[in-house]
């Protein structure tokens, strides 16, 4: 190892270059992705070329407090250096494995050090043999002699100019700012993969406090986990979430210390605008996650209103066996199942009862049990997820007023089971208005609208959603549920369309297709789009009624009735579903027994949002649908 070796700036192998400043790698001048720790080990192996390093060097310097499987993470570290470089275990050209002892380059490296201007590589590549060619001394070579003494005069001109531009270009030409930003997945190299959740975790966090800022469009969290572990460029990533900028970068948790590097990269041109690094114990968590957000918000130079500012730097000591606890609850609450959920709440249980005072933990607790209650999950009855939610919702606002989540949940349950839509609508706005770019608020928001009678601004509310989350399915298609209810059928074929060249296997998209074209009397297609959702997730409440309601409409009442019998049977299983029952009766044009059912929906505390379905508009001018919309505190007449 050359230990007394002038700091480098630039090594250059091939078509490549290290940039040991920036942390860069890049091929003909074009940026690859190359996570720190990987980047670190190259670097490594550059300094000695054609030199052995062996793994208990890469082990002292990388990897010093690791308590987890070196080999896994340094196996993990080397393929991801030769992804990068297109390079190969079995014929290296460039890293080669030394059989149980460590590795070697194999390639000629040339180094530019630190401070020493660039020269002309092709007078100084080294003839044969692996090594390192200093070029900041190729000043010996008798061709490069004679060209500078050349141009000499003309290099000291240019030295003086370009000295004078740089002292001037940060005054005239300050970094670009940004008004749209992703976070990547930040990758976990701790080489244990028990860990992914913690990185999420800390993802999750930057997300959320970076989304704070109202100047900002952050994408949420569902759009940028689609690039976990993704080999897309990030030009590409960039364009495909409408961003100006992208943040990446990687996260290590060894004993009582974490590890968190972070880089801002401009999309537009590929280039790095700032890097740094953070080590910290891990009962300062959360400052550091402070820290990191204020120093990006810093470097995009965007404009702070006095409460962002507090909400940046805002942080406190938590216990680390209810923070890891509490991240483990968000990681299963993300991954928006019924199984999901239960874990999700007994996590964010165990978070609180090691401290009691968490507030994130109560508002955890809060979004689970208000999503346990709602028919696509069904994991608690509407009646025992409404007071639950809204207790842990309540006392997380006790804890810490300023959680837009929790002002979010108890909105949701306000409005799903309680109906109080005047509170529900000022604990929305006040969610927004603390965390504008909170997705879920402005999604949820938009059913609350609509629910109201504002279907035009709650389609807005929704394409607020689309832009801060552009990869969420269930946002994408409730767009396409909200332009049904709207009556522009077939402006929701088209996006239900858009959902599924997301996820073809999503059924909530071929549901929400299916509704726009039973009411374009395409009864076929739309039979053909129910089942398509059934075969995909299963028998629902809401999938086999608009099968059953379509199979009506269309003169198949034997079919039909065949279903509404399976699901009065079923009752006690699903007391959500009677206002599905309802508009199956609708399309029998029994509507004694559709109020009927629709009475039981209300004794039930059902979720009204279906009542704005278009298969319920032969009802409106029936009275005694009138009186139930009045008895729940509803709008009367539709806009």
């Amino acid at each position: 190892m050359h230990a007394n070796q002038p700091a480098a700036r630039l090594l250059r192998f091939g078509a490549f270059e290290a940039d040991v400043q920036t942390g860069e790698l890049r091929k003909q001048g074009k940026r690859l992705r190359l996570q720190d720790q990987p980047f670190q080990l190259l670097v490594m192996l550059l300094e000695a070329p054609g030199q052995v390093v062996t793994r208990d060097q890469l082990r002292s310097r990388l990897w010093p407090r690791t308590t987890v499987d070196f080999d896994h993470g340094l196996n993990k570290a080397i393929g991801k250096i030769r992804e990068a470089l297109g390079d190969s275990a079995e014929n290296p050209r460039f890293v080669e494995t030394v059989a149980r002892r460590g590795y070697r380059f194999v390639a000629d490296v040339a180094v530019v050090r630190e401070g020493q201007p660039e020269t002309a590589t092709d007078d100084v590549a080294p003839r044969g043999g692996s090594g390192l060619v200093a070029l900041a001394d190729a000043g010996t070579s008798p061709r490069w002699s004679i060209r500078a003494r050349r141009f000499s005069g003309l290099a000291l001109a240019l030295l003086l100019a370009a000295a004078l531009s740089w002292s001037l270009y940060p005054r005239s030409h300050s970094s670009p700012t940004i008004r749209s930003l992703a976070v990547l997945p930040l990758e976990n190299i701790s080489g244990d993969p028990s860990q992914d959740y913690f990185a999420e975790g800390i993802t999750d966090e930057l997300i959320t406090r970076l989304a704070q800022i109202s100047a900002l469009r952050v994408i949420s969290r569902t759009s940028v986990m689609t690039y976990k572990s993704s080999r897309k460029s990030l030009p590409e990533i960039g364009r495909e979430l409408n961003v100006e900028a992208v943040i990446e970068g990687s996260v290590s948790l060894v004993g009582e210390r974490i590890h968190i590097t972070a880089q801002l990269i401009q999309v537009a041109t590929d280039t790095h605008m700032w890097a740094r690094s953070y080590d910290e114990d891990l009962q300062d968590t959360l400052a550091l996650q402070s820290k990191v957000a204020s120093d990006i918000a810093e470097q995009i130079r965007v404009t702070l209103n006095r409460q962002e500012q507090a909400a940046l730097v805002k942080s406190k000591t938590v216990n680390r066996e209810a923070y890891d606890a509490y991240l483990k609850g968000r990681y299963f609450w993300n991954k928006r199942t019924g199984d999901g959920l239960k874990k999700a709440i007994e996590y964010f249980g165990r978070a609180i009862e090691t401290d009691p005072t968490y507030a994130e933990a109560y508002s955890g607790l809060a979004d689970s049990y208000a999503l346990s209650g709602d028919w696509e999950y069904g994991v608690l009855s509407p009646r025992e997820a409404f007071p639950l939610a809204r207790v842990a919702a309540t006392k997380a606002l006790a804890l810490d007023n300023s959680l837009a989540e929790a002002h979010t949940s108890l909105a949701f349950a306000l409005d799903l089971y309680g109906w109080d839509w005047e509170t529900a609508e000022k604990e929305y706005k006040l969610a927004i208005q603390l965390d504008p770019g909170y997705a879920t608020a402005h999604h949820w928001y938009a059913w609350h609208l609509m629910v109201m009678g504002q279907n035009s601004a709650g389609i807005l509310e929704l394409r607020k959603a689309e832009s801060l989350d552009p990869l969420s399915l269930i946002i994408s298609a409730d767009i396409a549920d909200a332009l049904c209810i709207a009556h522009s059928y077939d402006e929701s074929v088209q996006q239900s369309k858009k959902t599924l060249e997301m996820d073809a296997s999503f059924a909530v998209a071929h549901y929400e297709l299916g509704q726009a074209l039973a009411q374009k009397h395409m009864y076929d297609e739309a039979i053909a789009e129910f089942q398509r959702a059934i075969e995909l997730a299963g028998h629902s409440g809401a999938f086999d009624s608009n099968l059953a309601y379509v199979y009506a409409v269309s003169g198949r009442n034997e079919e039909a009735i065949r279903i509404v019998r399976d699901l009065e049977a079923r009752q006690d299983q699903n007391p959500s579903a009677d206002a599905n029952v309802a508009l199956i009766y609708v399309g029998l044009g029994d509507r004694d027994q559709a109020m009927n059912w629709l009475n039981k929906a209300y004794e039930a505390r059902f979720n009204p949002s279906i009542l704005l379905r278009p298969g319920f508009d032969v009802l409106r001018s029936d009275a005694r649908f009138q009186d139930l919309l009045r008895r729940m505190g509803l709008p009367t007449s539709k806009s």
